[in-house]
């Protein structure tokens, strides 16, 4: 019967690239519930103060008084009971800085992954998740030199309490929402980043997140601070097996950016659709400062992620840019939101959806401009485009300008491939589908010239692995 069973899996994991099963065996595993005792226990197993044992404790409290979002793919989310999850698995006994140190089966899927070829050829620092907590973290010389701290988040709170105490929930409180406060209650892993006043940093960073068990929930804590004029690319990416049962996937990333510092975070979201996947991403931009949010999303079978600029101090400015891929059983919810407080502040939000087999893609943004915050701007532009008369796609924008000297523009469209682009695409020698993924390429080109060259190729099979 385990050997149907093992066969029905793989059989599964063949459909999507990265759906590979890992057999690894768990340091450390909770059971499967959600109360005050396993939060307590994961916090004693960290070894954490009392004031983040106390601030989980009030974000469990949070989350069960909390609603569930009226909107987006609400069945799926309801499908997904937390309380009947393993909510937190170690696989090593403590973080490795050395590839050699790290499991011979968990090495073996980061070189799967293409994560080490990776850190070799064009990276200034890699963190690997696995589960619940980081296994593998790697500098280059040159943050040191420079005075760059990039650590995992657990390590992060050990060395540099302080910093923690101070900026930790200020960017996204514990009852901001209810996926937010279980992330405050149990988070685990993710990363932690400080980058000195003036220090420019050429090369990006990187995580990567894997989910590897059926059945459980993983939530990683991101906390990125860029000093005054100081600037970070920092890069994302994760994947799952697929597995028949669901699991959830809730993140948070804090992004605070000070005077005239510039951040940039990037990820391609690539969950296997047994996923749902519930994130808070949010960023404080003081004066001055630049915020760009490059977004993609491709997997998982529910998503609702809406990054955010708060954009706090004059002159500051803030810009998303997401792609967002629909296929037959993903409803991707996606957006952004735009929250202006300091004058002459300016966003940008360029959305684009495809949606093909029953798919459905939505666009969900917010553009506020509030009474103080004269003499800003903001534009929006999302497109979608439907490959059948299957897929479904909304728009629901909200935008707002509170004093007369502020404007914001929106422009929004739905179309289909034109038949008469295939026509003449086909007239000079291309097939069908060459055509057709010509068209697909240039219709993401904004998003896609974005991300550094090695991801922008990843995103481009990807998304024809997807459309095959």
């Amino acid at each position: 019967m385990e050997e149907d069973k093992r066969e029905e899996l793989l059989n599964i994991a063949s459909e999507y690239k990265y759906g590979f099963i890992t057999d690894t065996k768990a340091y450390k595993k909770v059971k499967t519930g959600l109360d005050e005792e396993i939060v307590k226990e994961i916090s004693k197993s960290k070894g954490e103060p009392e004031w983040m044992l106390d601030y989980r404790l009030k974000s469990l409290k949070a989350f069960f008084e909390l609603k569930d979002p009226s909107y987006g793919p609400k069945d799926k989310i309801k499908a997904v009971d937390p309380k009947k999850m393993c909510l937190y698995i170690k696989s090593t006994d403590s973080v490795k800085n050395k590839w050699e140190d790290v499991p011979s089966e968990i090495k073996e899927t980061f070189n799967k992954l293409g994560i080490m070829e990776a850190e070799q050829k064009w990276l200034s620092g890699v963190s690997t998740q696995f589960e619940s907590e980081v296994v593998y973290h790697n500098n280059k010389k040159e943050l040191e030199e420079k005075g760059v701290i990039f650590l995992d988040s657990d390590t992060g709170l050990k060395k540099y309490p302080e910093i923690y105490k101070e900026y930790f929930g200020s960017v996204v409180s514990y009852n901001d929402n209810k996926y937010a406060a279980l992330n405050s209650a149990l988070w685990s892993g993710g990363s932690f980043i400080y980058v000195p006043k003036g220090v420019k940093l050429d090369k990006p960073l990187q995580s990567y997140f894997r989910i590897n068990s059926a059945n459980m929930g993983q939530f990683e804590r991101t906390l990125i601070i860029v000093d005054e004029g100081g600037f970070v690319n920092y890069v994302e990416g994760c994947t799952a097996p697929k597995y028949s049962d669901d699991s959830l996937h809730s993140g948070v990333i804090e992004i605070i950016v000070k005077k005239n510092g510039r951040c940039r975070y990037s990820t391609i979201q690539n969950w296997s659709t047994n996923i749902v996947n519930l994130v808070t991403q949010r960023a404080l931009v003081e004066e001055g400062g630049y915020m760009e949010w490059i977004d993609g999303n491709i997997g998982s079978g529910a998503n609702m992620k809406y990054p955010c600029c708060v954009l706090k101090g004059d002159n500051s400015k803030g810009l998303v840019i997401s792609v967002a891929l629909g296929s037959e059983g993903q409803f991707q919810d996606n957006g952004a939101k735009m929250i202006h407080l300091g004058k002459n502040s300016s966003s940008t939000i360029i959305s684009k959806s495809i949606a093909r087999k029953g798919g459905i893609v939505n666009y969900r943004g917010l553009s506020k401009i509030t009474k103080q915050a004269t003499g800003s701007k903001s534009s929006v532009t999302c497109d979608t485009l439907l490959l059948d008369p299957l897929s479904k796609s909304d728009t629901y924008p909200l935008n707002t300008v509170s004093n007369s000297s502020s404007s914001i523009e929106h422009e929004a469209t739905v179309s289909k491939i034109s038949d008469n682009q295939l026509f003449y695409l086909q007239s000079r020698g291309l097939s069908e589908k060459e055509a057709m993924e010509l068209i697909i390429m240039g219709f993401i080109e904004p998003f896609s010239r974005e991300l550094p060259l090695e991801y922008a190729v990843e995103l481009n099979q990807l998304i024809k692995i997807e459309l095959e």
